[in-house]
Formats: C-alpha cells, sequence, structure tokens
C-alpha cells in the first residue's frame, strides 16, 4: 500500500483520498469502528479500523506505508469534556508519529490549522513565522493543535521527515457533517443568516488543500509549515459571492460583538442544562474578534499550490449542499454568476 490517511472521511481527507485515488496511488484509510463513511462514497480503498489512542490499531495501519497523512483530529469549538480534545488531536498525533518512525515511513504530512499561527496587530495576514504563543491560541480546540503541531516539530527535529500544513477555511465538495464553514454556508443558503459579524477568514477550495497536502510530501522541507490558503475576504464578502452564486440577499445588518458574545453565553448555559450542542459556541465568537488573514504565498512558491477562484470554490460548495437536500435553492447558471465580486480583495 503507498499511502495512508487518518481521517480520511471527514472533509479535507476525503477530498485528499479523491486526490490520491487520481494519481494512481493505493490508498489505505484509519477510520474508527463507528467512523461515517459517506463521504468515501465510490472510493476504492482499503480500511484500517481503530483508534489513535490505541497504539496496537495505529501501528497495524502504518504496516508497510511509504507516505502517512495525518489530517484526524477532533474538530470541535464546544465539547463538554476539552480533555478529549487534548487526548485526540495531542496524544493521537503523538502515538501516530512514533508508530510512523518505527514503521520507517519516508513521509509524514500532518495536517494543522492557522488557527495556531500569528495573527500580526496592524492587521496585515499572517505567516508561516508570525510570532504566536499557547497563550494567544483561543478555545481548546486551537490550544490542542497548537500543541499537537510542537509535537509535529519535536519529532521533525529528531530526524522524522515530517511536514506541516496549516489550511485555512476549505469550501467545496463532501462537506459531510458540515464544517462549521461548510454549516454557515447552509445557514445562508437556508435563510438563517439574518445578519453578519465585523470578521474575516482566509478562503480556500477544498480540492486545493487536498493537492496541498500531497504536494507537501513531494516538495515541502522538513519540519517546515505551509500556509494552505487563497484569498481573504470579509465576512459580508462572503455572503455577498453567495448570494450571487444563489440568487438570495445577502445580510445588511450587522451584530455588535458584546450582543453575539451574550447570545453565544446563553447558547452553551442552556446545551449545559439541556443537553446538545451549542448553535453558536463562544468560542466561535471569540475568534471572530480577529479577522483571520493568512499570506499562503509560500505554499504558492515553494510548492505550486493550486490557487482556483473562491468564487468557484463557494459555487462548488453550495451546488453540492443542494444536491444533497440541505437546502432547497433554485440556483442560476454559473454563467449569469457575477464575476469578481472579492477579485482583488486579497489582503
Amino acid at each position: 500500500m503507498d499511502v495512508l490517511v487518518t481521517g480520511g472521511s471527514g472533509f479535507v481527507g476525503a477530498n485528499l483520498v479523491r486526490e490520491l485515488l487520481k494519481d494512481g496511488l493505493g490508498v489505505r484509510v484509519f477510520v474508527r469502528p463507528s467512523s461515517h463513511r459517506s463521504a468515501l462514497e465510490g472510493c476504492n480503498v482499503e480500511f484500517a479500523e481503530g483508534d489513535l489512542l490505541d497504539p496496537a490499531s495505529v501501528r497495524r495501519a502504518v504496516a508497510g506505508i511509504r507516505v502517512v497523512y495525518h489530517v484526524a483530529a477532533d474538530y470541535r469549538l464546544w465539547v463538554p469534556d476539552p480533555e478529549a480534545l487534548y487526548r485526540a488531536n495531542v496524544e493521537g498525533t503523538r502515538h501516530l508519529l512514533a508508530a510512523a518512525a518505527e514503521a520507517g515511513a519516508e513521509r509524514l504530512v500532518y495536517t494543522s490549522t492557522v488557527g495556531t499561527l500569528g495573527i500580526p496587530k496592524d492587521g496585515t495576514p499572517g505567516n508561516e513565522a508570525t510570532p504566536v504563543s499557547l497563550a494567544d491560541m483561543v478555545g481548546h480546540y486551537k490550544r490542542s493543535k497548537f500543541l499537537a503541531e510542537r509535537v509535529a516539530e519535536e519529532w521533525a527535529a529528531h530526524g522524522l521527515p515530517v511536514i506541516i500544513v496549516n489550511p485555512s477555511a476549505p469550501v467545496g465538495a463532501w462537506d459531510v457533517k458540515p464544517t462549521p464553514t461548510g454549516r454557515m454556508i447552509v445557514d445562508f443558503l437556508q435563510r438563517k443568516m439574518f445578519a453578519s459579524l465585523d470578521t474575516g477568514l482566509n478562503v480556500v477550495h477544498v480540492r486545493d488543500v487536498a493537492r496541498g497536502h500531497i504536494l507537501a510530501a513531494q516538495r515541502g522541507r522538513i519540519g517546515e509549515k505551509y500556509i494552505l490558503g487563497n484569498q481573504n475576504l470579509s465576512l459580508q464578502e462572503i455572503f455577498e459571492i453567495l448570494g450571487q452564486i444563489a440568487g438570495l440577499p445577502a445580510p445588511r445588518f450587522r451584530i455588535p460583538y458584546p450582543l453575539a458574545w451574550l447570545g453565544a453565553t446563553t447558547m452553551e448555559g442552556w446545551a449545559r442544562v439541556a443537553g446538545g450542542e451549542p448553535r453558536v459556541p463562544l468560542t466561535a465568537v471569540r475568534m471572530a474578534r480577529k479577522r483571520m488573514y493568512f499570506d499562503a504565498s509560500k505554499a504558492v512558491r515553494e510548492l505550486g499550490l493550486p490557487q482556483t477562484a473562491v468564487e468557484d470554490a463557494l459555487r462548488d460548495a453550495v451546488e453540492w449542499f443542494v444536491a444533497r437536500g440541505h437546502a432547497a435553492v433554485s440556483l442560476p447558471p454559473r454563467s449569469r454568476v457575477l464575476g469578481g465580486a472579492a477579485r482583488g480583495t486579497r489582503r
């Protein structure tokens, strides 16, 4: 078998699996027995069942593998037991890298997030070298990924051929759960987005993120980090593009941060009393205080990271969600969607 993908049943992982299969590679996917595998519909892969917290199953999964893509993570902005995030994201990464080292893997790509990177105070986009510390991390998810990234760097410093990639906010097909960004798109299509916040994201096509993983394994420098991103857009700009794609009005009202904070706090309190999850976690609101703008030029320059137009990425996401019944929207033809709504706004 050529490659192992952990988290292959998730959004980024499933798209990575598809790109690897396009390249003619044999793919083994490491999944929990309980994992839903609908995102891998039609994919000819080998499944290895286990758990990142079970070292024996991890060792079985990496046996005979040349390249390991560690995409799996517990991606929740709210969780009743925060320690679950640290076990999965930090200890799970430690187990996976140890097993890969023992098995003699030739290359390992660790999937982090731009959430672990620094954001300059002057409003310019962050990059791989922007200073940052654990104290800058908002919420347990970011903190757990920050610590897991340090584990990957430690292994690289000891000679393991690890490359780190930091995806921004991917959008596109096969967002089954969906992810928080995908949920925002679905809410917009379902006409639940009546207002926006004064924030922004770096948006990238998930297919480019998947290809960026493969390019990192082929061309990345050991121990280096690469931002897999594309265009920096305000939340309002994202809604305007979505509005053009779906033929729906973009929200015009902007929620003041204190009101958003109060609403999220109330939702979390109710979730703890009644069970379930808050629709808007407080961590998401706290994260929105900063515009998550980043510069992906290092990955473009060193890896050849593709830069699919963000309008196309959002259109692909909308079409997939509509086709899967997430929203009843009659989409205008692509030719009617106004181009350039967000072009020229790379910050």
